[in-house]
């Protein structure tokens, strides 16, 4: 609900642009610290990509419409803030239906592992030997996880400090070599490989042979999170994170404005200036010593008073569908759905079908076989059904890899063809088609949300759609790199002084984790 107020004062200490939960996590520092914040959001709602929301008509559920889960947000982060916030564990972590010579199996990976873990391997390659790599890869990636993890609420240590840390030879397998061709030595199976190397591309697109290890650095921010890299549950949805949030700004004194839709700021004495238009009001303008930007770099420069730069704005990679369903459908392998639904359920992304799928989308086609993975968050939090649902309601989410927003602006057709891919991918392995189980809305029409690249940018302002606005940085400082204001320490220094990145685009921003808030939000008071 709009929040549209004329701003209670003229001059503030620090103007947020942008109420995404990183601008959320900014203002609850800083004015914990005593601070005066003003955040600015577009919208007629905070929360950016974290929200819920009831996406179909007639249907009290609530979905996490745009991004999902949790695991890079710091549980110190959340203490310090005193966020009434419930994340929960999967009781799964990945299931991967797969057919071979005609007999359908599944890949069960349980959170912790056991033996139905170890058993599901030896059904899926014969012996035992692929399982004892997956053992050691993971053991090396907890090995880098435990270095760079407690780093990542301090500021940005230098690679040579982390890497003096790290086996020479783990540091070489994940940072230094395309990640690609780590997965191809260590492991013989293409079902197993492609599971590993599905981290990687979450709205990433990339070869996972690439030089430029874009795919490497998506799969550490996949890997690191709390030291575990599990993915968690919020309970009551992505929006209860949001309102945590909110709630630990606003109680803390931070002032918010929605259908605040910044258009420029400009650099002044000792500060800056922030200049909004109002819900249908007049035109604004406030002063601060610190303007923290939450939104991606590509929009800061316009709003610094650049002209857009196609050739530089994000490209999005990813197609994401929301359904409901009246019940789990079954499986062809006999698995139980809600063993096989409750954690990550990988489709069509066999390490080969991965590859074909880039290859594809690099000449502009719509991967024949669409691969991409699915999540069934009401197994976890029951919550989000609504107290109306009836018996049997699940949600169920899907994000497709490999469908950069290129495939989406010329083609009219494409986004139908994706989602008819999508589904497809699904129904290989189901004993039932998918369509049968999607529940009706209120209107009579079937439970299901499409959304490509240019439709995100739509909704969110994100450019091009991309989720982590533009491609991911490593979580440290080159070992040259100047450190030596506290907006370079923190990673979040723009060309104007007083600006400073605090979202997706700043150095450790990427995911839900209010890493980019959190680091601004130190920058501004190790400058008191």
């Amino acid at each position: 609900m709009s929040n549209a107020h004329p701003p209670r004062q003229q001059r503030y200490d620090v103007v947020i642009v942008g109420g995404g939960h990183n601008g959320l996590v900014s203002a609850a520092y800083l004015a914990r610290a005593g601070l005066s914040v003003l955040v600015l959001e577009r919208l007629d709602h905070v929360g950016g990509a974290a929200v819920s929301a009831q996406a179909f008509p007639g249907r009290s559920t609530r979905l996490s419409r745009y991004s999902y889960l949790v695991s890079l947000m710091p549980t110190r982060l959340v203490d310090e803030l005193g966020l009434d916030l419930a994340l929960t564990s999967r009781s799964t972590a990945s299931y991967t239906p797969w057919v071979r010579d005609g007999r359908h199996g599944g890949l069960l990976v349980e959170r912790p592992e056991g033996p139905a873990t170890r058993e599901s391997f030896r059904a899926l390659t014969g012996g035992e030997e692929e399982y004892a790599a997956w053992q050691r890869f993971y053991a090396d990636v907890e090995g880098l996880a435990a270095a760079v993890a407690p780093t990542l609420m301090e500021p940005l240590p230098t690679e040579r400090s982390l890497r003096e840390q790290v086996e020479a030879n783990v540091w070489r397998d994940l940072v230094e070599r395309p990640l690609g061709e780590t997965i191809e030595a260590r492991f013989a199976d293409d079902t197993v490989r492609g599971v590993v190397a599905t981290d990687a591309l979450i709205g990433t697109f990339a070869s996972l042979r690439a030089d430029s290890l874009e795919q490497n650095r998506c799969f550490l921010y996949h890997l690191i999170g709390n030291g575990t890299g599990e993915w968690r549950v919020p309970v009551g949805g992505m929006g209860a994170v949001t309102d945590a949030l909110a709630r630990a700004a606003v109680e803390a004194g931070a002032e918010i404005i929605t259908s605040a839709g910044v258009h420029a700021i400009r650099g002044g004495d000792g500060g800056a200036e922030v200049t909004w238009d109002g819900d249908g009001g007049p035109r604004r303008t406030v002063a601060a010593r610190h303007v923290l930007a939450n939104v991606a770099p590509w929009v800061l420069r316009i709003l610094l008073g650049e002209e857009p730069d196609a050739a530089t704005k994000p490209v999005g990679s990813q197609l994401k569908l929301n359904l409901l369903l009246d019940r789990l459908p079954r499986l062809r392998s006999g698995a139980d759905p809600a063993v096989a639904f409750a954690g990550t359920l990988h489709l069509s992304e066999d390490y080969s079908r991965l590859e074909a799928a880039y290859a594809d989308a690099a000449a502009g086609r719509v991967p024949e076989v669409l691969p991409g993975e699915v999540y069934c968050h009401s197994l976890s939090d029951p919550s989000i059904l609504g107290d109306d649902a009836p018996a049997g309601t699940q949600t169920l989410t899907y994000f497709g890899l490999h469908t950069p927003g290129t495939l989406f602006t010329d083609d009219p057709g494409a986004k139908e063809t994706a989602v008819a891919r999508a589904l497809a991918s699904l129904d290989e392995h189901l004993a039932e088609p998918i369509e049968s189980c999607i529940a009706r809305d209120g209107n009579g029409d079937l439970c299901l949300e499409a959304k490509v690249p240019h439709e995100i940018e739509a909704d969110l302002a994100m450019p091009g759609g991309h989720i982590f606005h533009g491609p991911l940085d490593w979580p440290w400082a080159p070992s040259r790199a100047r450190l030596e204001t506290p907006a370079q320490r923190w990673g979040v220094q723009t060309e104007l002084e007083p600006v400073l990145l605090c979202g997706s685009g700043a150095r450790r921003g990427g995911a839900v984790s209010g890493l980019g808030g959190h680091d601004a939000a130190q920058a501004v008071l190790e400058t008191r």
